[in-house]
């Protein structure tokens, strides 16, 4: 189960970092063989790696040319994409199985509906203030493609749920 998370790159609210913590707990008790796929290791992308370091969670990084030479934990894998920030998102959501979209600003929303387009279950995080939170104004099926869906949780226990218990973690679609 390869599971892209598309966070925020810049300062984030205590309650979201706390949030995040208790979404890996999680994701690490309920979910068959989790790989986690980050664009970076700052913002909440580095709390997430430095979490998934502690509870033993295979953390792999697709780095941008820009941040291709950051220190991580030991048993953090990275790939130097030689793409810029926006381009490495494309092998980021393509090589997941689905998004969680934890909050963020412009690239977080990208992701989320690049995984969308892909066809892509993402699993968005809502209600914690960042401009992310907009993107449930745009409704589970975005586009008449539904090529994809966008899910929206109030709570990391009903999202891992769903996440760890979906059809799409069992490799099977139940989109068109």
């Amino acid at each position: 189960m390869q599971i892209g998370i598309a966070a925020h790159s810049g300062d984030v609210p205590e309650k979201l970092i706390k949030e995040t913590q208790k979404l890996l707990e999680l994701i690490k008790k309920h979910c068959e063989d989790p790989v986690l796929l980050l664009g970076g290791y700052w913002g909440l992308m580095k709390t997430v790696v430095d979490q998934a370091s502690k509870l033993n969670l295979t953390a792999l990084l697709l780095l941008p040319i820009e941040n291709e030479n950051v220190k991580v934990p030991k048993g953090v894998y990275l790939i130097k994409t030689g793409e810029e920030y926006r381009a490495r998102s494309v092998p980021l959501v393509r090589s997941s199985d689905f998004l969680i979209a934890l909050g963020g600003s412009a690239g977080t929303m990208i992701e989320a509906l690049m995984g969308y387009a892909m066809g892509k279950e993402v699993f968005v995080l809502k209600g914690n203030g960042m401009p992310s939170d907009k993107l449930e104004n745009l409704g589970e099926f975005p586009d008449q493609r539904k090529n994809g869906r966008l899910r929206f949780y109030d709570s990391v226990e009903e999202l891992v749920n769903d996440l760890c218990n979906s059809t799409a973690s069992k490799g099977i679609s139940e989109i068109g």
